[in-house]
């Protein structure tokens, strides 16, 4: 058979795989940074845009999107050719892709620290990036099917159905959250409110672990372990139940994430389900990882490539066996909110990700530049530097967390909270945070030792942009029997579809009845919309991103309801564009904090959290007190919540400064006769005064 001849595309490999470790370094640094603001405040800087509101969302972007991102670009680029003996389909597509994601971050990296996010926790992106996010998305997408169309292989690998099911999924995650009425250039109200919105971001944040941090990697794992242990994959069956079931169930487990809160009981139900499942096809993937080195153990002794590949499978095993411990409602009562979630989060970034990337580029290297590692003893540090760094940042976390628990539930003899002054338990786990930041330093220095390697490395061999490759032509011809799965290989838009209607059904199951049956959020006559003055504060409050440390959702637990007041309603967050319930407290929850405290002390507060909470780890804001409201954009945020169904009043927009001119006025009074304060009416910082005062005031305590 005559074979042709063609090439393969290293150069986008290169490029995708510079880009992961650039933006790598920069993401674990903002990282670190904000590490050490939770122990050592001072490090906020005093400035709006290195505070740690500003910079987690920061750092989570970047590590996701930009350093996990573009390393599963690269491994995928350079994998999916070679799996199908055929150059990507589109050169000019490989680029703009390239090119737009890079653009994508790098407006990533400016809009954030300036505080222009949705307020969305993993989708913190404003509506013009999200629709380059898209559109960029969708040309790595025409690349993908096109290379697979034109394959000289007539059968699909197994890494291939995984990146098959990130594009199609991520697409669908990305576009049903994105959805928002935009108010500005770089402002816009989630189009869901409360309790919907809540379902639909964990909907997509669970899922974009699942199918951007984790079904790319398992396809590079299936690819890259059995190339570097040169080892057939363990089970070609095995690689079928894995895959089929982890689509299907994963996307139904977004629910575990909201335990507890207003979300209705049937919800919660079916996510703790499906979660506890899951753990048969995740461990699955992770044994036939594993059992693909079997022969090979020596080996892995002494290569650095595979011992990075163990390790990070093996993370992956523990994560994917936590997330659904930590999904029973027992266990969730207690974990919650704390950082034994952040703990969870790292085994699997830090772990999986980050070893697996590592263990990649070691591989690639020296492959694409045509020579061999330049230190194997380098490479042996870093992997031991990582081990020790993932577990000096997880395992005081996990103490932190458990710590945090207790402190919150611990009542005294007498039936009164034991640790009633949030602030206790906050200063109780400083030590650990040091720690966490130890550990971070660590790995980051691996990292730096793993970039001098690879320049090394390179500079001892020539790199090949187009790599020469034959192959014999897929001859088109009908071909009948065999395995019912290896029957579905060959037709890879039946494939494509077929994965699509998998990942369709979960949330169609889930999403679609919380929107259309009206009794999953009971409506609460006394709720009423924000005031013009409340709103603009309200966005003030998101811009600072003080929901990466304040919830908004008293569960019902007797130890909250003592602590913060009565249990959050789900009817209470009708008018709420986006839900502000959080993930995380590294302070109070706020639900229940209107009418606490008098204007005056959420002022002095906000101006110095040290002076009016001896030991506070919060960041000051000073450019509240100095910058003004914009009147003019009122009128555009009224307009912008009645189309999504806010209900203010006709050509309220006309009057609504008025209204809140008379609301600052009366708090900037209330300021002078409770502590002289003199402040301007139109302060930003009367506003985030009047939006705090609001919270959870709609609705009378149950006695």
């Amino acid at each position: 058979m005559e074979l042709e001849k063609f090439s393969y595309d290293n150069k986008i490999v290169k490029y995708f795989a510079v880009a992961s470790i650039i933006f790598g370094i920069v993401g674990m640094l903002v990282g670190l940074t904000a590490a050490i603001q939770l122990f050592y405040p001072i490090f906020n800087f005093d400035l709006a845009y290195t505070t740690f509101g500003r910079i987690r969302p920061l750092h989570t972007n970047a590590i996701i999107f930009a350093f996990v991102g573009n390393a599963m670009f690269a491994g995928v680029y350079y994998s999916m050719q070679r799996l199908l003996k055929a150059r990507m389909f589109n050169d000019l597509l490989s680029w703009t892709h390239f090119w737009g994601w890079q653009l994508i971050i790098l407006a990533a990296a400016i809009t954030l620290p300036l505080g222009l996010t949705s307020g969305k926790e993993y989708a913190e992106l404003e509506w013009p990036i999200d629709i380059a996010i898209a559109l960029i998305w969708v040309v790595f997408g025409i690349n993908m099917i096109g290379t697979i169309l034109k394959r000289r292989e007539r059968h699909m690998y197994v890494a291939i159905w995984f990146y098959i099911a990130t594009f199609v999924t991520v697409a669908v995650l990305h576009i049903v959250n994105s959805f928002a009425i935009p108010v500005e250039l770089f402002k816009s109200y989630s189009w869901y409110a409360g309790v919907q919105d809540a379902l639909v971001q964990w909907w997509y944040g669970h899922n974009a672990v699942a199918f951007f941090l984790t079904t790319p990697f398992l396809g590079i794992m299936y690819y890259f372990l059995p190339k570097a242990a040169n080892r057939p994959v363990y089970s070609y069956r095995l690689s079928i139940i894995h895959f089929w079931s982890l689509i299907f169930i994963y996307i139904w487990a977004g629910p575990h994430h909201l335990l507890y809160t207003s979300l209705p009981d049937w919800a919660q139900s079916l996510g703790v389900a499906f979660s506890i499942m899951l753990i048969a096809p995740s461990w699955g993937g992770m044994l036939n990882g594993l059992l693909t080195l079997r022969g090979a153990w020596d080996r892995v002794r002494e290569d650095p490539v595979l011992k990075f590949m163990v390790v990070a499978v093996t993370a992956y095993g523990m994560a994917t066996l936590e997330g659904p411990l930590l999904s029973l409602k027992n266990v969730n009562a207690i974990a919650h909110f704390t950082d034994w979630i952040v703990a969870h989060v790292h085994i699997g970034g830090l772990g999986w990700n980050g070893f697996l990337i590592f263990g990649m580029l070691y591989w690639l290297w020296p492959k694409m530049w045509g020579t061999k590692i330049h230190s194997v003893k380098m490479a042996n540090t870093h992997f031991w530097l990582g081990t020790l760094g993932i577990i000096i940042y997880a395992l005081p976390l996990y103490v932190a967390g458990v710590v945090q628990s207790l402190m919150w539930k611990q009542f005294n003899p007498e039936g009164f909270l034991e640790y009633k002054n949030f602030l206790e338990t906050v200063v109780q786990i400083l030590p650990m945070y040091m720690l966490r930041a130890v550990g971070g330093t660590l790995y980051i220095v691996g990292v730096f030792y793993m970039v001098v390697n690879l320049i090394k490395t390179a500079s001892q061999g020539s790199f090949v942009n187009n790599e020469d490759a034959e192959a014999p032509a897929l001859e088109k011809k009908v071909i009948t029997g065999g395995h019912w799965h290896s029957v579905l290989e060959r037709k890879p838009v039946l494939f494509t579809v077929l994965a699509l209607v998998a990942i369709l059904i979960g949330g169609i199951f889930e999403l679609i009845p919380t929107f259309l049956i009206k009794s999953n959020v009971p409506t609460i006559e006394a709720v009423k919309p924000y005031t013009p003055l409340e709103l603009h504060g309200r966005d003030i409050y998101i811009r600072e991103g003080c929901v990466n440390c304040h919830s908004q959702m008293i569960r019902p637990f007797r130890s909250e309801t003592e602590r913060y007041g009565e249990y959050s309603k789900a009817g209470e967050f009708v008018y709420d564009h986006p839900f502000l319930w959080g993930s995380k407290r590294n302070g109070p929850d706020l639900h229940r904090i209107g009418g606490k405290y008098p204007d005056s002390w959420h002022y002095y507060h906000m101006l110095d959290p040290g002076a009016v909470s001896s030991g506070s780890i919060m960041p000051s804001y000073p450019w509240l007190f100095e910058d003004v409201i914009d009147l003019d954009k009122t009128a555009g945020k009224i307009n912008a919540l009645r189309t999504i169904g806010v209900p203010y009043q006709d050509r309220y927009e006309e009057i609504a400064n008025e209204d809140l001119g008379r609301q600052a006025q009366k708090i900037a009074d209330n300021l002078k006769e409770q502590d002289g304060i003199e402040v301007a009416k139109e302060a930003e910082i009367v506003a985030m005064i009047a939006y705090l005062q609001r919270l959870g005031t709609d609705i009378k305590a149950s006695k």
